[in-house]
């Protein structure tokens, strides 16, 4: 198998060039960034000050386990009363992977994490934006194999933001696609068919 980082410069980019036209390989569209985050703003709203740090040093250590980088603290810029929220308290935690780290997390996303999450049938295509960029959330960080279930206290969901440079949503499915991410309705070249298609 291919590292995703070899996989992009010797298979993708020719696939995307002959199929978009690009004249020159540096116009092919990348994977810029993937971000990182979990949310647990309800789950802090009651509780004390003890009880938040606590709270938040565990999903700190999970999520940096997860991904192999510190996670930021994300802080709330107003008041909502109705989930009685203070303006400035923690509400959740993010990170941002580029380059090797990046390329390894996505590895482990495509090949391990996705197809041992429950009830996976594929990405759903409205899971793109306009730009190409793609969010998965996930109900449970579970299905991330540095997590051991036993230990949990709690479980958070996660979400996961693919940022890629491409320009149109189009380009971007496609270029997530040949690196091997099970797209629902988008069947890679290297699959195979269902019976009813041969």
């Amino acid at each position: 198998m291919l590292r995703l980082k070899e996989k992009y410069n010797t298979e993708v980019v020719p696939e995307m060039v002959k199929k978009f036209g690009y004249r020159n390989k540096m116009a092919v569209p990348k994977i810029e960034k993937v971000a990182v985050n979990c949310g647990f703003g309800k789950q802090v709203a009651e509780k004390t000050k003890e009880e938040q740090e606590k709270i938040q040093n565990r999903i700190i250590a999970d999520l940096a386990l997860i991904t192999g980088q510190k996670p930021t603290l994300r802080l709330s810029k107003k008041a909502v009363s109705g989930f009685k929220l203070r303006k400035g308290i923690a509400i959740g935690v993010m990170v941002t992977l580029r380059d090797n780290r990046m390329y390894d997390f996505l590895e482990r996303l495509i090949y391990i994490v996705l197809p041992r999450t429950r009830d996976f049938k594929g990405i759903n295509l409205k899971s793109f934006d306009k730009k190409g960029n793609l969010t998965i959330g996930f109900k449970e960080y579970t299905s991330f194999p540095e997590i051991i279930v036993e230990r949990e206290k709690g479980i958070f969901s996660l979400e996961v933001t693919i940022v890629t440079t491409s320009k149109k949503r189009e380009e971007g499915k496609e270029l997530l696609k040949l690196l091997g991410f099970p797209i629902k309705g988008l069947v890679r070249e290297d699959e195979p068919k269902a019976k009813s298609e041969r």
